[in-house]
């Protein structure tokens, strides 16, 4: 009976020790995984970002709340990239020499053939030629997917939440805003879902959104993320 005893209470020491050990490493476990996450996740609204804002350069300062509009421009649009050869002196800039000077006096021996000005202004290997480059080839490192914009890593096939807005200032400057969000439940899926209500109470409390997010659509804030 005693070595019943002593055995039964053997097993409830081990069972202490291992949920001690449970409630110390559980939370430690579970932060280094969403860490892990989040950096992919991070990485992923930086693409995001990157491809806004080069849609945003040629559509009038807007954004798109449309993946399927702005994959369609990230794979298929091009954008200007100038080649430079040659650089403007000093003594040229003092006696007010400017790139585009310098360039109107090639163009115009271009078309004429008569070259006496640009040898004389010192413009012979002076060069700004532009190029037009696929956007995915400009911004993004080589075999980028563009379909994979729209999907949040480790969400399992769950999207971004992107929006936009139009507004203005008081002035009435317009003003065009832009969001998009991974949300905890999203990316921490498949974790411990305490340590995840745990969280996203923490941020709630905290006035704070219970994701990742970059933008917002109510304050400008030149699409900031909120890690940064």
């Amino acid at each position: 009976m005693k070595a019943v005893i002593n055995t039964l209470l053997g097993l409830c020491v081990c069972a202490l020790v291992y949920i001690c050990y449970a409630s110390i490493m559980g939370p430690i476990k579970f932060e280094k995984e969403q860490k892990h996450r989040e950096k992919q996740v991070i990485a992923r609204l930086m693409d995001i970002r990157k491809a806004q804002q080069e849609f945003r350069m040629r559509h009038e300062g807007k954004y798109t709340a449309s993946f399927d509009t702005l994959i369609d421009f990230v794979k298929t649009q091009k954008i200007p990239f100038i080649m430079k050869e040659g650089i403007l002196s000093e003594k040229q800039l003092e006696n007010g020499m400017t790139e585009k000077k310098a360039m109107a006096i090639i163009n115009k021996a271009q078309k004429t053939k008569n070259w006496s000005k640009v040898k004389s202004a010192g413009l012979e290997h002076f060069k700004r030629d532009t190029m037009w480059v696929a956007v995915i080839d400009t911004i993004f490192k080589k075999d980028f997917n563009a379909d994979s914009l729209r999907y949040i890593p480790f969400g399992k096939g769950a999207k971004f939440e992107m929006a936009t807005k139009s507004d203005s200032t008081k002035s009435g400057a317009p003003i065009h805003l832009l969001e998009v969000k991974a949300p905890y439940d999203s990316f921490l899926q498949g974790l411990d879902e305490q340590e995840i209500v745990n969280l996203k109470d923490k941020q709630i409390q905290l006035g704070k959104y219970p994701g990742l997010m970059v933008g917002s659509l109510d304050t400008p804030n030149n699409n900031a993320g909120n890690w940064e």
